[in-house]
């Protein structure tokens, strides 16, 4: 009688479709997924072209220096006297034929002027009720 041997079972375990399954998750998440986009800072920006005379008196002019300390009007300020002198302003110089109002806040900052504090007082401004907000470009060193 003739005995048979037992085939050795190997303990491993198939990894032949391992890189089929792998590319597969790849794919499906990458169409699943959805990127969020940066909004950045909302603003309408005019278009090229014409200038207008403004009043000297309609216009409010707000410098943040390279410390993060506010001029306006070339007072130093700090933010809570900034809103309040921004609401009282906007109030006294009425608004325009669209309802909106007349006066026209400046931002200026230093080249070496933080982002944040940069963002914190284009906040203010927006909160005291401006609505017409120019962003001045820094002076070149």
């Amino acid at each position: 009688m003739l005995i048979e041997k037992k085939k050795e079972r190997s303990h491993e375990i198939p990894t032949s479709s391992m890189a089929d399954i792998a590319f597969l998750l790849l794919i499906f998440f990458l169409v699943a997924t959805t990127m969020d986009m940066d909004k950045g800072i909302p603003m309408v920006l005019p278009e090229r072209g014409g200038e207008v005379k403004i009043n000297p008196k309609n216009i409010a002019k707000i410098l943040i220096n390279e410390a993060g300390m506010v001029l306006f009007d070339g007072e130093v300020i700090d933010d809570m006297q900034l809103k309040e002198l921004l609401t009282t302003r906007i109030k006294e110089r009425g608004v325009d034929a669209e309802g909106k109002p007349k006066l026209i806040v400046s931002i200026k900052t230093d080249r070496e002027t933080e982002y944040d504090r940069y963002i914190t007082i284009l906040d203010i401004v927006k909160e005291s009720g401006a609505t017409k907000i120019s962003i001045a470009e820094p002076d070149k060193k």
